[in-house]
């Protein structure tokens, strides 16, 4: 007991122990790192969430239709998006109306004046690249130029050049060749040029549509009212937004700053009508756990609690565990030493409750197996005494000269060896039933022939004891059973029955089918057998007088005998009595 309770102690406390550090240690020590974590996600969300809105803003003159994509930006991000006007007027918001607005401005939305800081790649323009207004090409003319820049790239790829096409913001394809035979940088094709080289012609879909020309045309006259009287230079914007110079320069030069900031100003005048205004953006917290570090007294208050409370339960635990496990040690020690009626008290239940039940059926088996050996013990001696008393003695009397032996003794003393070798034989028989060995010889059975022969070789003693023995048999039943085996366990029950017939009787063998078994049933007039004998009538050297010796009342094995062959064949032997009426035996065998 002490060595279990120790045991379950020592194995609580350590996993409580082990538990507690290691949680303690990876609370401690993830603190940091999940506050990094969560600064990143929440940056590279905002960074994602400020992106769309301006997509958004980019394609569409006004923000009448953003609610929807606020929420879906809301709802993939696990975060509160509201954006109101630069007046504080609500635009959209994921939130449920009246909430009120976080603390501060997380953004501020506008193409035409991106946030470098969450749009780290931005042009120096400030311009959304996506805001491309006036320049969005239409569906047709997309499809023209595609087709026209897929034979342009179709026939570059044959002159020995590696060619890429890409399609900008605008639905222009720009396309990039670089040669396969010299090392060098990637040379772009502007599409602005009318031609590339002399066999393959790029003029088809280098040449502004009719919308572009009319776009670059408000465009250049927007610039150059920007640029009077403050630069002399003459030059015009390209599809490309550079300057392109009508004036000798140096090659590479860029335009002076003046014209730069000009044309970023007609731009941003030309884009306007087609972009939304700009507009506050507001991000809640995320959904997550702020991720505070946790107070080192706090962790050490709470692996204390943790540890006693751990130790508490284990103590209580081990205690109801070994108290009927100590019980059950003291009863088996006194099975040891013989006390067969040694049993087990438990008032819990689970598997301790069942182990006891175990015991307590395998000690009362136990004892019941000891009176029964004890008592086939009396018995087989007491069977045994008889016969050889007499053949002792008549043997000794013939030895001498008191008895002559004459063939009226020697048949007498044959009988007595005939009486001993039954009592072996059915001996033998039940510890071959018993040790599982009992062989049978299977096979189809006419059940009507069986009981006649069984009634034949009996009618003789029936009609001497003045005794009517008849068969019944009802509906033919089928059956496979050892046919040697199955008359001996009739048989046996046909002699109980004359034994215990008085004159007059009426003894009857029947057969019937019963669903997937079949009955057979013999039935006397006997005496009959008083209820509380009944559960004993198959027991082993068992009688109802005990004065009654194996003259009148048999060796006390034939019904065993009976009830093992049933067994041996799947069924059951039964019996039921009304005494001085009937009594019944009956076999139930699988059919």
């Amino acid at each position: 007991m002490r060595s279990l309770f120790v045991r379950l102690l020592t194995s609580s406390a350590v996993v409580a122990v082990c538990s507690i550090t290691a949680t303690a240690w990876l609370a401690a020590s993830s603190t940091s790192g999940a506050i990094q974590r969560e600064q990143g996600q929440t940056l590279a969300s905002d960074a994602q969430i400020n992106n769309s809105l301006l997509g958004y803003a980019s394609r569409h003159p006004d923000w009448s239709g953003v609610t929807a994509t606020v929420r879906d930006l809301a709802a993939r991000n696990s975060r509160r998006i509201a954006l109101t006007t630069e007046k504080g007027t609500l635009i959209a918001d994921s939130a449920t109306a009246g909430t009120p607005l976080p603390a501060r401005v997380s953004a501020v939305v506008d193409p035409l004046a991106v946030d470098v800081t969450l749009v780290p790649g931005a042009a120096r323009d400030r311009i959304d690249p996506r805001a491309v207004g006036p320049f969005l090409l239409s569906a047709p003319d997309r499809a023209r130029l595609v087709r026209a820049a897929t034979a342009y790239a179709a026939c570059a790829g044959r002159t020995g050049q590696a060619v890429q096409m890409t399609v900008s913001n605008t639905g222009r394809p720009v396309v990039t060749t670089t040669s396969k035979q010299a090392v060098q940088e990637p040379r772009p094709m502007p599409s602005t040029a009318p031609m590339v080289m002399g066999a393959c012609d790029a003029t088809t879909f280098s040449t502004p549509t009719r919308a572009e020309k009319a776009a670059l045309k408000q465009l250049n006259r927007l610039v150059s009212r920007c640029l009077k009287g403050k630069s002399a230079e003459r030059g015009s914007v390209g599809l490309d937004f550079a300057w392109v110079s009508r004036e000798k320069r140096p090659q590479g030069a860029e335009p002076d700053q003046t014209i730069s900031s000009c044309i970023v100003t007609a731009r941003k005048e030309q884009l306007d009508p087609y972009v939304a205004p700009s507009a506050y953006l507001y991000i809640g917290s995320p959904a997550e756990a702020t991720g505070q570090r946790i107070p080192l007294p706090s962790i050490a208050g709470a692996a204390l609690l943790v540890l006693v409370l751990t130790v508490g339960v284990s103590v209580m635990a081990a205690r109801r565990l070994v108290r009927p496990v100590n019980a059950l040690t003291h009863a088996a020690r006194r099975m040891r030493d013989g006390d067969s009626s040694a049993r087990v008290t438990v008032r819990t239940t689970g598997e301790i409750s069942e182990l006891a039940t175990a015991f307590n059926e395998m000690s009362e088996h136990l004892q019941r197996m000891e009176e029964q050996r004890k008592a086939m013990v009396s018995d087989v001696s007491h069977e045994l005494r008889t016969p050889l008393s007499n053949l002792r003695g008549w043997l000794e009397a013939a030895q001498d000269g008191v008895a002559e032996l004459d063939p009226a003794l020697i048949a007498s003393l044959v009988e007595e060896i005939l009486l001993l070798q039954h009592i072996v034989d059915d001996l033998q028989e039940l510890a071959l039933a018993d040790a599982g060995k009992l062989r049978l010889h299977v096979e189809p059975v006419h059940l009507g022939d069986l009981l006649d022969q069984v009634a034949t070789a009996h009618r003789g003693r029936a009609e001497a004891a003045g005794l009517t023995l008849t068969t019944a048999i009802t509906d033919d039943p089928s059956l496979s059973a050892d046919p040697v085996r199955l008359r001996q366990a009739i048989g046996n029950l046909v002699t109980n029955s004359l034994r215990y017939t008085p004159r007059g009787g009426h003894i009857t063998l029947g057969a019937r089918q019963d669903g997937d078994h079949v009955v057979i049933e013999v039935t006397d007039t006997g005496v009959g057998i008083r209820a509380e004998y009944l559960p004993h009538v198959f027991d082993r050297f068992w009688r109802a007088e005990k004065s009654r010796n194996r003259r009148t009342g048999g060796s006390g094995l034939g019904l065993a005998i009976v009830r093992n062959l049933a067994e041996a064949h799947g069924g059951t032997a039964t019996v039921t009595s009304v005494p001085g009426v009937r009594t019944t035996f009956t076999l139930r065998l699988p059919s």
